[in-house]
């Protein structure tokens, strides 16, 4: 269905607001500046499945300035631009794929890079100390990132799943006229 600009305009405004709220909240919980980027991206799926890739990466690009000029949790919003914010989208293109462990392939060397390129961004970038990532006086990155890609998997998961029940349960009460 065709819908007019106005109306791309507004939810996109809406799906900016609510997300960057949920970033704006990343540091008051425990674990929340790793699982509301999660949950700010998320909210791009219906962006995406309904008017397209132009706008979700539109909504993405405003929720990514703004975070970084209003969240004070600045790895939360690093965790967002590097992998979360654009993820759902990009997932729709590797779900294309025919080859079931090229598509697992890509979405780990995706991760990955994300995910170390983060840890460098916070460490030379935002000065974070790298004893952040120590325990005991052992270095855990490593550790962090085979922990990191087994939670991702289950992430991709869950995003299969936020898909479907959107399609299933969500649009038609959504986009009813």
């Amino acid at each position: 269905m065709k819908r007019s600009s106005a109306v791309n305009v507004a939810v996109g405004g809406l799906i900016s607001a609510f997300s960057l709220v949920i970033l704006l909240i990343s540091g008051i919980f425990p674990y929340g500046t790793y699982a509301l980027p999660l949950a700010a991206g998320v909210l791009l799926i219906p962006i995406f499945l309904e008017f397209g890739v132009k706008w979700s990466f539109l909504v993405y690009l405003s929720v990514s300035l703004l975070s970084l000029i209003t969240v004070a949790d600045k790895e939360a919003v690093v965790l967002y631009i590097l992998l979360f914010g654009y993820y759902p989208f990009l997932k729709a293109y590797i779900e294309r794929l025919k080859n079931k462990f090229l598509k697992y392939l890509l979405k780990l060397i995706v991760f990955n890079i994300s995910a170390i390129s983060a840890y460098y961004i916070m460490l030379f970038v935002f000065n974070m100390s790298s004893e952040e990532f120590r325990l005991f006086g052992v270095d855990l990155p490593l550790v962090f990132l085979a922990v990191g890609n087994l939670i991702f998997l289950v992430y991709d998961r869950c995003l299969s799943i936020c898909v479907a029940l959107y399609f299933k349960k969500y649009r038609a009460v959504l986009w009813r006229k």
